[in-house]
C-alpha cells in the first residue's frame, strides 16, 4: 500500500504515537489468544485459545504471526507472559491482517491495558532504542542499569548484571 504523507509531515516519517519492541533473534514468544466478547473478564483457555507468536510490541498494540486465520470479530482478550511482564490481561481489536502462505500476520491495537502495564512497555521500548544508540555508537559500554529491557535483550554485547543481595 502505498501511503504519500499527510500535507504537514516529510516523507518517512513515523506516525506511530508508542515506540515499539522488536523481535529479538533467536526469542521466539508464544502467547495464547481468545477471540470473544472483549469484556476483559475471561481468560483464555486451551479449548478456546489460539497460539500465536509475538512479532512486536508497543504500548498501544502489537503484532502476532498466527497459524489459522482469525475469525472476524471486533475484540479478543489476551493474556501477555513475557520476561519482565508476566500475566498481562489485554483487551484489543484486530486493526489488519495478511496473509503470507499459511500464516497470518495481525495487527492488533490496544483498546484496554492497564496504564501501569502501558508505561512500563513504553520504558522497555525506550531501553531497547538506547541501547541500538549506544551500539551504533560503538561504545564500549553498552549494557546500563537499569534497563528494562534487559530480560529480553538477545544482543551479542549484553553484558550480565548480577541481582542484588
Amino acid at each position: 500500500m502505498n501511503q504519500t504523507p499527510h500535507k504537514h509531515e516529510k516523507a518517512g516519517t513515523e506516525r506511530r504515537a508508542h515506540a515499539r519492541l522488536p523481535v529479538v533473534e533467536g526469542m521466539i514468544e508464544p502467547i495464547t489468544v481468545q477471540f470473544g466478547p472483549g469484556d476483559g473478564t475471561s481468560a483464555p483457555t486451551a479449548a478456546t485459545g489460539q497460539p500465536a507468536i509475538l512479532t512486536n510490541l508497543s504500548a498501544g498494540g502489537m503484532s502476532l504471526l498466527m497459524f489459522l486465520e482469525p475469525p472476524h470479530t471486533r475484540s479478543l482478550d489476551m493474556v501477555l507472559s513475557i520476561p519482565g511482564l508476566e500475566h498481562v490481561a489485554i483487551t484489543g481489536r484486530v486493526v489488519r491482517v495478511h496473509q503470507r502462505g499459511p500464516t497470518y500476520n495481525v495487527g492488533i491495537a490496544f483498546t484496554q491495558i492497564s496504564k501501569k502495564h502501558q508505561d512500563q512497555i513504553s520504558k522497555m521500548a525506550l531501553d531497547h532504542g538506547d541501547c541500538e544508540t549506544r551500539i551504533s555508537l560503538k561504545l564500549l559500554e553498552v549494557c546500563v542499569k537499569p534497563c528494562t529491557f534487559h530480560s529480553l535483550c538477545a544482543n551479542p554485547q549484553k553484558m550480565p548484571f548480577w541481582p542484588k543481595k
